[in-house]
């Protein structure tokens, strides 16, 4: 497993990066070794916050707790991720074993075992725009994301708004 730890407003201890390490060696039981691991730190005023991201072949597991204490929010997190993996990955493991994504579908795998109820679809114009207009945008509307097509990079971007108060950006990749 690789792992990577950035502190944010802060340094963490070696003691720190042991206990993640030994704590993520019960996440790698479910993935192997050829999975990535980012940890982020930060700490504000009492409260101390730990993010996880995982990332197994484009798969992504996030979770972040707060605690008065890094190590607690640690293993708290710790704990939120092996839920979250147990829950999808025995559901998908299952199904996707020893069979194809088509095979699947055709046996209404998609309609029975993980029934998504999409209410709503919206089409969305894409007129270019840069990441500060599409800012503006989303903040005139209300909403908590917004979606468009960035005048710098002429691909589809998310623009969104972060539990700190922050904006975060998503941009697509290809794998």
């Amino acid at each position: 497993m690789n792992i990577t730890i950035i502190g944010r407003k802060c340094t963490p201890r070696q003691s720190f990066k042991e206990r993640a390490e030994k704590k993520l060696k019960k996440v790698e039981r479910f993935f192997g070794e050829d999975v990535t691991a980012k940890i982020t730190v930060t700490v504000e005023k009492n409260v101390q916050t730990v993010e996880i991201t995982l990332n197994k072949d484009g798969m992504l597991f996030r979770a972040e707790e707060k605690a008065e204490n890094m190590v607690d929010a640690l293993d708290r997190c710790v704990d939120v991720l092996i839920r979250q993996i147990r829950k999808n990955k025995t559901k998908l493991e299952k199904k996707f074993k020893n069979a194809g994504l088509e095979e699947l579908n055709g046996a209404g795998f998609f309609d029975e075992e993980l029934d998504f109820n999409i209410i709503r679809t919206k089409t969305v114009p894409l007129k270019p725009q840069s990441v500060d207009e599409a800012i503006l945008q989303m903040n005139m509307l209300g909403h908590q994301f917004y979606m468009f097509l960035n005048a710098e990079t002429n691909k589809i971007s998310v623009v969104y708004v972060r539990k700190d108060g922050g904006y975060g950006q998503l941009e697509p990749e290809l794998i």
